[in-house]
């Protein structure tokens, strides 16, 4: 199938990150009439697949999981199920857009390598948050909890539809919205081809990915200890009680800053987002919107989990003032030696 009609004509790099010649031309497929042909089986889905932008596609996909999770979270009253599918969906999107690529036959070596990134990243927090109990992204329950309890029930019920459902899910689809520029790009003969930057840039996804799980390991290594102390008594081998006492992590990476899981995954996106621009030989780009969203969506639940773990714990302010939030400050010298002085 011809590749102009589900995808705009474009002349030249500066061209595909034009919102004007490459989203709004075609957000009348949002509608139902568009839709409406494939549900009622007039179209195959394959000829529907290939006849619709992409970047339309994503959007369709993204307001179904909107729904399917409202409707799920109301009956069950269980608000984590954004948070259960986070690990999957950004793989999914990234996905869907090379195996556009590949259908229409367009170079897809970018889009193989960012496909195959995100595996390893949704492998990484999928175990992460099944089998070592969600100290990551996607823990969501408890905050929903105390959330609840703060607020109306009617005000609940429009926070999930809005944030919880809606906006979240629109999220997950626009920090992957950078795979479509790389989409467009491999549709001109004059795209920039593979070349040292390509590779500096996948090989640092992969460090920060380490550095993530790393991050991740050292949280369970210690939530872990302070279950077994708390459950018999007896302190682990290579900590103290007074480590486990304080009850939350201030070694290795957590010496460095308080969240750095959540650093390095916010610079992932950042990096994914900032590849698209270099492709294009670009500064910004309009789908730096989802990186932009992302971060701030960091701020409020970190803010909200620090409110919580300064209540429970008595320590956690004073680690709070010696250590930066997201990016390594002095406190990074002490670590947690500085810290026990102190205290």
């Amino acid at each position: 199938m011809a590749i102009s009609l589900p995808l705009p004509e474009v002349s030249s790099l500066s061209d595909t990150t034009d919102f004007s010649k490459t989203v709004t031309p075609f957000l009348h497929q949002l509608s139902i009439s568009h839709i409406q042909p494939l549900l009622t089986g007039q179209v195959p889905v394959k000829e529907w697949y290939l006849s619709t932008n992409p970047l339309i596609t994503a959007a369709h996909f993204a307001l179904a999981m909107t729904l399917i999770v409202l409707v799920t979270s109301e009956i069950n009253r269980n608000y984590s199920q954004v948070d259960r599918l986070w690990s999957l969906l950004p793989t999914i999107y990234i996905g869907h857009y090379t195996l556009f690529a590949h259908m229409n036959g367009l170079d897809t070596r970018r889009l193989n390598t960012l496909s195959a990134f995100s595996l390893l990243w949704s492998i990484r927090l999928t175990y992460n948050y099944w089998r070592r109990g969600g100290y990551n992204i996607g823990s969501e329950d408890y905050r929903w909890e105390i959330v609840q309890k703060s607020i109306p029930r009617w005000g609940f019920i429009l926070l999930n539809i809005v944030f919880i459902s809606f906006i979240q899910n629109v999220l997950l689809a626009m920090i992957t919205a950078p795979a479509y520029i790389h989409l467009l790009a491999s549709t001109l003969p004059t795209a920039p081809a593979w070349s040292f930057t390509d590779v500096l840039l996948s090989r640092s996804l992969l460090l920060i990915l380490f550095v993530e799980a790393f991050a991740d390991q050292q949280q369970w290594v210690y939530q872990s200890a302070k279950t077994a102390y708390l459950a018999t008594g007896i302190v682990p081998r290579g900590y103290t009680k007074a480590d486990l006492d304080r009850g939350f992590v201030i070694t290795g990476l957590w010496s460095f800053c308080r969240h750095p899981n959540y650093t390095a995954e916010q610079i992932i996106w950042a990096l994914v987002y900032q590849w698209s621009c270099l492709v294009c030989d670009e500064l910004w780009n309009w789908t730096g919107l989802g990186a932009v969203a992302y971060m701030a969506l960091f701020q409020a639940s970190v803010r909200l989990t620090e409110e919580i773990t300064a209540g429970k714990y008595r320590e956690y302010k004073e680690y709070q003032k010696m250590v930066n939030k997201f990016v390594p400050g002095l406190g990074a010298l002490t670590g947690a030696s500085g810290f026990e002085k102190k205290k």
